[in-house]
């Protein structure tokens, strides 16, 4: 104990307990008696015992009046304090801090018998995959230790009513940005597959967009506003048809919220007279991709007759309402290199000698087969020259009674859903999915479904702070803003600290959500 460190009679003291632990003091000499001027605290560790020395040596200092306040120090300070810094104590602290504050702004659940809800979408954005790997995430990130079976736990324990509560929150938060009215809705099918060889009731294999058909698998039915904003979503068995999703789906959310007379937008996939049948038969309107190719031919000879010049659109009636039909120079150009390289498919085909009449039918380009005598199977060139008088022709079918542009304008936006599917697949990684109890799929689909909702919100309010990058670059941002946790070596209070983050990431922390 004792050190040389004098300033008006008063000197640090170091005790050393029995437990290894160090107890530092002020002390001040008066006569032969000690006494205490103030006591310091008590260190653990050698960094903290170096601290609290310093730390003593400053009280020290401003007691008798030198204020040297660690300036002969500060770089043992700095030294010290940063030997001490682990990998754990430095953990990405950007997701909580601009997404979660996004999440909170739509207005979805957190805490009580949700409170792994949020992470658990947050992680589905920044750190997408299996819940595996979200186990990791929750553990380096967010400094929570929790298990893998914790998760199932509480997927499994979500309420039934999630879905319709996720829902009605997203709905009103799409209805209040686009000003209170939702107007057009688009509705698109896919499928999910899951990496599993059993099939249930649920789960069933059947034709797969992704080409994954051996693969036991579920549809996902999607609606979403302009702008690709989400109103909700309905889950099929695998096998469903998808003409059979549509009506049910629109006629749930319109009784649900209270939707009057929303204008379907689907494409030509969901073309059918049931589907328009029953879209009439509810007073619904709709704007529906046109299959030109596959009208009656009193229509097709009518169309082939017209001159249609880009951006004039024609319109023709239709026994489903108004035929409208377009034309474009670039989709001209796209369709006559699909055909050519369709055309040298099959002529590779015909040359191998392996085709038979059974292949002759209107699946793809086999439509321009034909049968030579009783057995060869040669190519119908005129057929294929003929099919030229189609290239850059668009239509599409409506009962609406707005602009032939009008028709054009809105159906464009459908690009918007197929965007909704792409970042679900993608940046969400929606698919595959590894679940097979009903309870954890259903839990999958809305934590994605929340989790995209967030991203678009993103994608808004990076628009709306004129931050000109995409909403996949700033999560990417997002993930690199680092947050410090340590420990104040006298009061021993947890303190977190955003390491200085970069001017992107500034800005992003700065938005005004």
């Amino acid at each position: 104990m004792g050190h040389a460190d004098y300033f008006s009679g008063m000197f640090i003291r170091k005790n050393r307990n029995r437990s290894g632990s160090v107890s530092i003091q002020i002390v001040q000499k008066i006569g032969r008696k000690n006494r205490i001027v103030r006591s310091v605290g008590v260190a653990h560790t050698k960094r903290e015992e170096d601290l609290l020395y310093l730390f003593a040596k400053s009280e020290l200092e401003r007691i008798s009046g030198s204020h040297s306040m660690f300036v002969e120090h500060d770089d043992l300070v700095v030294e010290s304090f940063t030997e001490g810094i682990s990998g754990e104590d430095i953990r990405s602290g950007g997701a909580e801090l601009v997404l979660g504050k996004i999440y909170r702004k739509i207005g979805f659940p957190e805490g009580g018998s949700c409170k792994l809800f949020k992470p658990l979408v947050i992680s589905r954005l920044v750190y997408p995959g299996s819940k595996l790997k979200m186990v990791d995430y929750f553990k380096k990130h967010l400094g929570l230790d929790i298990s893998v079976y914790s998760i199932y736990r509480f997927m499994d324990e979500l309420s039934g009513g999630l879905k319709e509560h996720l829902e009605g929150i997203a709905f009103a938060h799409t209805r209040k940005i686009l000003g209170g009215n939702v107007g057009m809705m688009f509705y698109d099918i896919s499928t999910l597959y899951f990496e599993a060889s059993e099939e249930d009731d649920f789960r069933v294999t059947g034709f797969s967009k992704d080409g994954k058909h051996q693969h036991p698998q579920i549809l996902i039915g999607l609606l979403v506003s302009g702008q690709g904003y989400p109103i909700g979503y309905q889950l099929f068995e695998g096998n469903t048809s998808e003409t059979k999703t549509l009506v049910p789906v629109i006629k749930a959310f319109r009784e649900r919220f209270g939707i009057e007379k929303p204008v379907i937008i689907a494409d030509a996939a969901l073309l059918s007279t049931k589907n328009i049948g029953a879209l009439t038969g509810h007073g619904y309107e709709y704007i529906l991709g046109g299959r030109l190719k596959n009208e009656a031919e009193r229509i097709k000879e009518q169309i082939l007759k017209l001159k249609i010049k880009a951006n004039e659109p024609v319109e023709l009636p239709h026994p489903s309402g108004r035929l409208i039909i377009t034309y474009s120079e670039k989709r001209a150009g796209k369709d006559k290199r699909n055909r050519e390289r369709g055309l040298k498919r099959l002529e590779k085909k015909v040359r191998s000698g392996k085709l038979t009449k059974e292949h002759i039918n209107n699946r793809g380009y086999n439509k321009y087969l034909t049968l030579e005598g009783e057995a060869k199977v040669q190519i119908n060139y005129d057929k294929f020259t003929a099919d030229s008088a189609w290239d850059g022709l668009k239509g599409f079918i409506t009962n609406t009674d707005i602009s032939k542009s009008e028709v054009v304008e809105n159906y464009g936006q459908l690009w918007q859903i197929e965007k909704a599917f792409r970042i679900s697949k993608t940046d969400l990684r929606i698919r595959p999915v590894y679940h097979r109890i009903k309870a954890r799929i259903q839990a999958h689909i809305s934590i994605c479904f929340a989790a995209y909702a967030v991203f678009k919100e993103l994608e808004r309010q990076l628009a709306a702070n004129k931050i000109e990058i995409s909403a996949q670059k700033a999560i990417e941002q997002i993930k690199q803003i680092k947050e410090l946790t340590y420990q104040l070596p006298k009061s021993r209070t947890i303190q977190t600290k955003i390491l200085k983050p970069n001017n992107l990431q500034q800005q992003l922390i700065d938005m005004k959500i």
